[in-house]
């Protein structure tokens, strides 16, 4: 079964947290039926829709990746490198547990942010950042390497995480826009994008991926490259540097479908 976790938007949306980008107007009605779209996009698909508790207070809710990262039957609760946000952890945690999933919290004073965390087959990228540091990768690592998963840590000064920079093809393939990867050299492979948008997709299974409708060349050179694409309009979350792969947690346990080389966000 493919389940996937999700928070409805704050009423307080437009107040989120901002490190890279100018604040722009967001129009909190559009982001509303926005996420409805998104969400619709995996029921669609056979995804097993489960809403975290919404937290009203919680600005960044939405962006409810950041708040638990899911390895099979293993949740890792992050704890938040903007202190803001620490308040998103608790419907993260209760969602997992209702799942049945194992679970593990990243302590004091170690910062995890899950946008900071990019999961390709046993190896696990982790991006260094302003929310994501040492302490907090030691952690992730003293959970996942005994469990016979290698931890990379990718340094990034150009965007908010490793995860607004790149992600992942079905091949495994990294794929991100020359301006935000500073270093393309730390994946085995990797592929630029035309569009800054374009830098995000999830894997819907090993022939689909999703990503922004907002880059639409990014998304016809996926098709020549013989992928199907779904495209979302998220336009008011980018203005909040958000993108497709925030907005949810995808919990895979038990999907067999993804070869053991392969993404599994």
């Amino acid at each position: 079964m493919k389940r996937l976790l999700v928070r409805r938007p704050s009423p307080r949306l437009a107040d989120g947290e901002l490190t890279h980008l100018e604040r722009q107007p967001v129009d909190a009605d559009l982001a509303q039926r926005q996420w409805e779209g998104y969400v619709a996009a995996f029921a669609e698909r056979g995804w097993d829709v489960v809403e975290v508790e919404a937290v009203p207070e919680q600005s960044d809710g939405v962006f409810v990746e950041d708040a638990v990262i899911v390895f099979d039957d293993l949740a890792v609760l992050a704890r938040a490198g903007a202190e803001s946000r620490r308040g998103e952890r608790a419907g993260a945690e209760a969602a997992a547990r209702s799942l049945g999933l194992r679970v593990h919290a990243v302590e004091a004073p170690g910062t995890l942010d899950g946008g900071d965390v990019l999961k390709i087959g046993r190896r696990v990228y982790v991006g260094r950042t302003a929310r994501t540091n040492d302490a907090g990768i030691a952690q992730l690592r003293a959970v996942l390497e005994p469990a016979g998963r290698e931890v990379v840590v990718v340094p990034v000064t150009t965007a908010l995480h490793l995860k607004s920079a790149v992600t992942a093809l079905p091949d495994g393939t990294v794929i991100g826009h020359s301006s935000l990867v500073e270093a393309p050299g730390a994946f085995p492979a990797f592929r630029p994008v035309p569009e800054v948008t374009g830098t995000a997709v999830v894997v819907l299974d090993p022939g689909t991926v999703l990503m922004s409708a907002s880059a639409p060349e990014t998304a016809q050179q996926w098709r020549d490259a013989g992928l199907e694409v779904v495209t979302v309009d998220i336009t008011e979350f980018e203005k909040l540097e958000g993108c497709v792969t925030c907005l949810s947690v995808r919990v895979r346990a038990g999907v067999a479908e993804l070869a053991s080389d392969q993404p599994r966000d």
